[in-house]
């Protein structure tokens, strides 16, 4: 995944070999009838059959003294329940759409997470297609939320900001509401993940690759500045991973309860 030469050091004449675009692209695992398989498809597989797993193991056979694995179940499904749902959609409204909510938090976040496993120690999120695909989901249940809420008509008018009331500007306003809720919004969606996991890798990327580097001769001092950065980016990289899962849910509730609200 590094990329670069294990014999390239700062006196070796080699130049520095920094990370890129090259650095998120692998090669295929295996290819069949020109479909390829490669590293980051099989980490999202794994990300699946680890949500799917630990939530079956925590729940399959609850008990009303929970044990470890359930508490820690619990303890997650309660916080996207009641820390992103019920906040956005109420308690009523919003019980219903907590299963997909918490599938959608853990789903990214350990997708994330994958950025500081060791041997895996690659986001699948920094690819645009997995976010994208993600917010695809959300875009579209948000539009079939909001037409079956509200109708046809309410929808176009929901989505488009009509007000007679603007008199003149409404055309121009029309524009930005529906530029806004059909092209912006879901961009942004997509984006937001997309860009912090890829700038939080290629930084880590960075200085790890910056280590090695320079750990010949004198540079060895400045080897070690570049380690401590490593490690603090990572601990700061678990931060950011969280919070992304978070911001990504978030903003999904806040894009269903814009469906179901009479106005908005």
């Amino acid at each position: 995944m590094l990329a670069f030469e294990t014999d390239c050091h700062i006196f070796s004449g080699c130049g520095f070999p920094a990370p890129g675009l090259h650095s998120f692209v692998f090669k295929p695992l295996f290819t069949i009838n020109g479909f390829e398989f490669n590293k980051i498809m099989l980490l999202a597989l794994v990300s699946t059959v680890v949500v799917v797993w630990f939530f079956w193991a925590a729940f399959g056979k609850a008990k009303v003294v929970p044990g470890k694995l359930q508490m820690i179940g619990e303890a997650g499904y309660d916080f996207v329940r009641r820390g992103i749902v019920y906040d956005a959609l109420g308690k009523k409204e919003g019980e219903k759409y907590v299963p997909f909510m918490v599938s959608l938090f853990f789903f990214v976040w350990i997708m994330n997470l994958w950025s500081i496993i060791p041997v895996a120690q690659f986001p699948v999120t920094s690819i645009i297609a997995f976010p994208a695909g993600l917010a695809a989901i959300v875009y579209f249940t948000w539009m079939f939320l909001t037409f079956k809420k509200q109708g046809f008509v309410g929808a176009l008018k929901n989505l488009s900001g009509y007000d007679k009331s603007l008199g003149w500007i409404l055309p121009l306003i029309m524009l930005l509401e529906l530029l806004q809720h059909l092209i912006i919004r879901p961009f942004t969606h997509a984006v937001r993940l997309f860009a912090n996991m890829f700038a939080g890798h290629l930084l880590i990327l960075m200085f790890t690759i910056g280590t090695w580097y320079l750990l010949n001769g004198i540079g060895v001092v400045y080897a070690g500045a570049s380690f401590i950065m490593t490690i603090l980016l990572t601990a700061f990289e678990l931060f950011i991973q969280a919070v992304q899962a978070y911001v990504f849910v978030l903003l999904t509730a806040n894009y269903i309860q814009g469906a179901l609200a009479e106005h908005h």
